[in-house]
């Protein structure tokens, strides 16, 4: 469930990858990616500029349109806005002072060649590898010590499993004098962890090592926490957290596949 950002002018290229792109396997075991294109750097620059919720990875060509510079210039915007995302090149101007100065000039993290034998299989490989790398540096780069796991104002202690939200120890929405019970308290540990990719129901069975665990026991455990940091919420006069979810704050619901993540 990967959301991927592409940047490319002619038809062909675009026929030819959409639906590889759109149904490939990039590591969280869906087939289900959404793909936004666009043909101009300027509709593309002004996307980048207004969406606050960055691609998982960057797909651009090189030369468009005749402009040597434009996925140069697309380049310069992600480096403002979107300073994480993974960048590709995928371009017919392989192995050319084009490719150097890609390298060069931007924070590409490859170059693919278009004409190259099994081109499509060798997208999908780059992309999942710099997702998986992406992930391991998201969750090395989080605020976390030996004992304790922050993101915004979410602290886990890791020695005793409190959950506290602004500083506030979530409880068991259905029983206040109890604490939030152990599985929803794992679910929000690694959905903070993968942040800001989605965890999807496989994946979290994996993580839980559950075999039996579905979409609905994820659903249900999903509510959990949400209630717990809406009290939360309430007892510091805070702004809703239900609220900030729908909003696409907190916990965030992603695509039709039964995925969540973690939005600071």
């Amino acid at each position: 469930m990967a959301q991927i950002l592409w940047v490319e002018d002619q038809f062909h290229w675009i026929d030819k990858f959409k639906p590889i792109l759109e149904n490939a396997d990039l590591g969280d075991g869906e087939n289900k990616n959404t793909l936004k294109i666009f043909k101009f750097v300027e509709a593309a620059c002004q996307y980048i500029k207004a969406t606050s919720q960055a691609a998982d990875i960057v797909i651009l060509d090189a030369n468009m349109n005749g402009n040597d510079d434009a996925g140069f210039i697309v380049s310069r915007t992600l480096a403002n806005q979107w300073p994480d995302t993974p960048v590709i090149y995928l371009s017919e101007y392989s192995g050319t002072g084009i490719e150097e100065k890609a390298f060069e000039m931007t924070t590409a993290q490859d170059f693919i060649a278009k004409h190259q034998e099994n081109v499509e299989q060798v997208i999908c490989w780059r992309i999942k590898a710099l997702l998986r790398q992406r992930t391991m540096q998201a969750r090395s780069n989080l605020s976390k010590s030996d004992e304790t796991i922050v993101s915004g104002e979410l602290k886990i202690d890791l020695t005793n499993w409190n959950v506290y939200w602004y500083d506030e120890r979530l409880m068991n929405p259905k029983n206040n004098l109890r604490p939030l019970a152990p599985t929803p308290r794992k679910i929000l540990r690694y959905l903070v962890e993968a942040s800001p990719r989605p965890v999807s129901t496989m994946q979290m069975a994996e993580l839980l090592a559950n075999d039996g665990f579905t979409y609905a026991n994820y659903r249900q455990h999903i509510r959990t926490l949400r209630q717990a940091f809406e009290q939360a919420s309430l007892t510091k006069n805070k702004e809703s957290f239900i609220e900030a979810c729908k909003n696409n704050h907190g916990i965030v619901t992603f695509g039709d596949e039964g995925g969540y993540c973690w939005i600071k």
